[in-house]
């Protein structure tokens, strides 16, 4: 079952969904381009670490639920074995790991990166040290010899610095190496469809292209979203002439 909306799915941008769509859109994405692009390229799929202490507030939201922290199982059975006791002890912070997947094309026979693709998470994008990476990542990456896509399907959150930004819900950005410092951009609203964009690659190849609608439609349906999605509300809440139209596609 496709996605109900006739764009973006505000009801995908919910804490507890977010995550798991960010990393079914990757490899749904990867098969789509894949079919494109070989045998001279080929879509492969890295991931961005991310460590955060826990504070004893809750945390911030970065796109998942949080995760549970395993604690140590008491020792069962004989007495260890002697170690000398340390004369003082100290706590040290819990951490959280996240894992956020992006996409390479990579040339088959000299394996060079052709082309970073991003899809954009709360985690990217809120201020803060994960925010910090992120930005200095991109900004390497719009130095070098490297096509750059980003995808920001996420209301929430201040956009990533770029000039000449028009007023849009979404966008995706496609930056090829010859053009910068420009690139291409594809705003768009909450009720606007999703874009097809091109995805470069090495001349004399001509563009793939990922239909940005078919490839959440994929993953809607592999997921099965329309079973508990609707459940909660989309975050960030949608003004109320939004919101009833929203409803109006899932009632």
């Amino acid at each position: 079952m496709p996605s109900p909306f006739p764009g973006m799915n505000p009801y995908l941008e919910q804490e507890t969904v977010w995550h798991d769509f960010h990393e079914r859109f990757c490899p749904a994405a990867a098969e789509f381009l894949t079919a494109q692009i070989r045998p001279h390229f080929i879509a492969k799929i890295d991931e961005h670490v991310y460590i955060h202490e826990l504070p004893e507030d809750p945390r911030r939201f970065i796109g998942r639920g949080d995760a549970t922290v395993a604690r140590p199982r008491p020792h069962v059975g004989a007495a260890s074995t002697a170690t000398l006791k340390a004369p003082r002890r100290v706590q040290l912070p819990a951490v959280d790991i996240e894992r956020l997947s992006f996409l390479e094309i990579r040339d088959r026979q000299t394996w060079r990166i052709v082309t970073i693709i991003e899809l954009l998470s709360p985690s990217n994008k809120q201020p803060g040290p994960d925010r910090e990476q992120y930005v200095a990542k991109r900004s390497e990456l719009l130095r070098s010899a490297v096509h750059f896509v980003e995808l920001d399907l996420l209301r929430g959150g201040p956009r990533m610095p770029m000039e000449d930004l028009s007023e849009c819900d979404y966008y995706a950005l496609v930056g090829r190496t010859e053009e910068r410092p420009g690139a291409g951009l594809w705003p768009f609203g909450l009720r606007d469809p999703l874009p097809v964009i091109p995805i470069p690659l090495l001349a004399p190849h001509p563009d793939a292209r990922l239909d940005l609608r078919q490839v959440l439609d994929r993953v809607y349906d592999a997921a099965g979203y329309n079973d508990y999605i609707y459940d909660g509300e989309p975050r960030p809440p949608l003004n109320r002439e939004d919101a009833n139209w929203a409803l109006g596609w899932i009632i």
